[in-house]
């Protein structure tokens, strides 16, 4: 059985050109690559090979399986909140995973040659426990968060069209920082399991339970950062907030260390503090989730108008559930690729118009076509999925001039009628 696409005019199909991202992409594939392979190195030097051919290698195995079986279950399940919270546009699943295997693979490999080397150093130079210290709360802070940043600027600078604003910074900070936490904690709770089972106990605690999202608190900072730099039409601010975000991350980072490092009493003082701040920084991640949702719907009313959307389509892009809805009740996996075309069209819309605001060129401009086409392609696809033909969208046209006593009724003028579903697209 055949379905038309849609009934009302569709936008003529672009012409296809080069993807004017296609060398940095190229680019930053090659020195994501060299990354991962010189931090997984890094890791393999520092870790594993010492246990591995350590006097009493079977315990120190023992030891770092213990630390895995407390630390990869529980990173699983906070993965699921950054991709609960992105309700709208939802990062791709791939892009998330270049974050999340860089902040456990890369950027820990780097800061642990960097922090083991200031350790050493410090020892040699300053005395016994100054590395301890410098480390901690100088080192850690600074070194950590440069290279988990750098998963937070290889999307914003190498996959740009992946990287639309504010939320999405924070979306690949956290997975980053969730990588980077998950295998820090293998290598704390392996120490800690040799010590015994209440010293692990008690490390799982503090780590794993009452601080398991400090890594992805504080690199969010540069992920806002990022973001504010996506979003702004201002040359000095594009700089200045990356830079201004690493700084903050790398305060709190500091803080919290250095709490730690002077006295355990102190961190039970600052927690209170903690949890109110973690609380504060919730909220505002969920009124920027909000906020996405509103540009979204205000960039696609107009797709209404034209004849590229429904009213009830429009409601269910715009909904916090609507990839849910599409997948039970409009075509599955074709309902959920509408979804997600629709509000990549909104996006692109909203950085074109930005930049033309700002008298700036952008490659979102060249994608909003080719998606329009989307639209009329992918709602075949569900009309096929559901076995009926959809509801299809129609242009509006302007009520035709009457005689006045027959004039057309205030509020109608969708092909001299009020516009399917009643009423116009709030």
């Amino acid at each position: 059985m055949q379905f038309a696409h849609a009934a009302g005019p569709q936008p003529p199909v672009p012409a296809r050109r080069p993807d004017p991202e296609g060398s940095r992409k190229i680019v930053g594939a090659v020195l994501y690559a060299l990354g991962m392979l010189g931090g997984g190195l890094l890791l393999l030097l520092v870790f594993i090979l010492p246990a591995l051919f350590s006097k009493n290698s079977g315990a120190e195995l023992n030891a770092m399986f213990l630390g895995a079986l407390f630390a990869l279950p529980a990173l699983f399940v906070y993965l699921w909140i950054p991709w609960i919270v992105d309700r709208y546009d939802p990062e791709p699943w791939w892009c998330l995973l270049l974050a999340l295997s860089w902040g456990a693979i890369a950027a820990c490999g780097f800061s642990a040659l960097i922090n083991t080397t200031v350790h050493i150093a410090g020892d040699a130079t300053l005395g016994k426990g100054a590395g301890e210290v410098l480390g901690a709360c100088v080192s850690a802070p600074l070194v950590e968060e440069f290279f988990k940043g750098i998963a937070v600027f290889g999307v914003f600078y190498f996959l740009r069209r992946e990287f639309d604003g504010v939320v999405d910074g924070v979306i690949y900070a956290t997975f980053a920082a969730l990588g980077f936490a998950a295998v820090e904690n293998i290598i704390y709770y392996s120490n800690a399991a040799r010590e015994g089972g209440n010293v692990l106990i008690g490390t799982v605690f503090v780590r794993g339970i009452l601080g398991p999202w400090g890594h992805p608190l504080y690199t969010s900072m540069t992920g806002l950062g990022f973001g504010i730099s996506r979003e702004t039409n201002k040359t000095w601010l594009k700089w200045l907030a990356p830079l201004g975000g690493y700084m903050f991350a790398a305060f709190l980072h500091s803080t919290w260390n250095t709490a730690a490092t002077l006295s355990g009493t102190l961190v039970l003082v600052m927690l209170p503090l903690w949890f109110l701040f973690v609380i504060a920084f919730t909220i505002l991640v969920v009124w920027l989730v909000k906020r996405k949702g509103r540009i979204i719907r205000d960039h696609l009313r107009d797709e209404v108008l034209m004849g590229n959307l429904t009213p009830w389509e429009l409601e269910l892009i715009t909904s916090p559930v609507g990839r849910i809805k599409a997948t039970f009740s409009y075509g599955g996996a074709a309902g959920r690729k509408f979804v997600d075309a629709s509000a990549r069209l909104a996006l692109s819309k909203w950085h074109t118009g930005r930049a033309t605001q700002g008298r700036k060129l952008t490659v979102s401009a060249d994608m909003i076509l080719p998606l329009r086409q989307d639209l009329h392609r992918l709602r075949g696809e569900v009309s096929r999925a559901l076995g009926r033909q959809v509801e299809q969208p129609r242009p509006w046209t302007p009520p035709q001039m009457m005689a006045p006593q027959a004039a057309t009724a205030p509020g109608q003028g969708y092909g001299g009628q009020p516009p399917p579903g009643g009423q116009y697209p709030r």
